[in-house]
């Protein structure tokens, strides 16, 4: 089912305000080195939850990364609803994914390239066993 303008409108906002609150957490917690950004955010359609993909440099800090925002989601989510207070009337929950499409895109590139072969990588053949 295709999204609805309030719900496309309703993730833009969230993923402007998210991008501009992670970034400043990162700043205020001293974490130098890391680059966090909002590659997409989807709203359901009651607007009740919102998945939020991030993209996190460099990828081997992702998962911790993204276990930690997750944690952390009752103050992000107060921030947010402070920031969008005038925009929305209910704060949707927010659930944060780490979005590794630059990873998987650079693999295919290297494939392609011919300076991997993607049938040996073991995190390929376990993501396949998970399919």
């Amino acid at each position: 089912m295709e999204e609805s303008n309030r719900q496309k409108k309703i993730a833009g906002v969230l993923q402007n305000d998210l991008a501009l609150v992670l970034q400043k957490m990162l700043r205020e917690s001293g974490q130098l080195g890391i680059i966090i950004s909002v590659s997409k955010v989807t709203v359901t359609t009651d607007l009740s939850l919102s998945k939020v993909y991030v993209s996190v440099f460099p990828p081997d800090k992702a998962e911790t990364m993204v276990e930690e925002l997750n944690v952390l989601k009752p103050i992000i989510k107060n921030q947010i609803a402070q920031k969008t207070k005038h925009q929305l009337r209910k704060m949707p929950d927010l659930v944060f994914y780490n979005d590794d499409s630059l990873e998987y895109i650079g693999k295919i590139e290297n494939a392609v390239k011919g300076e991997e072969d993607p049938i040996k990588d073991p995190n390929i053949i376990e993501k396949r066993k998970k399919l």
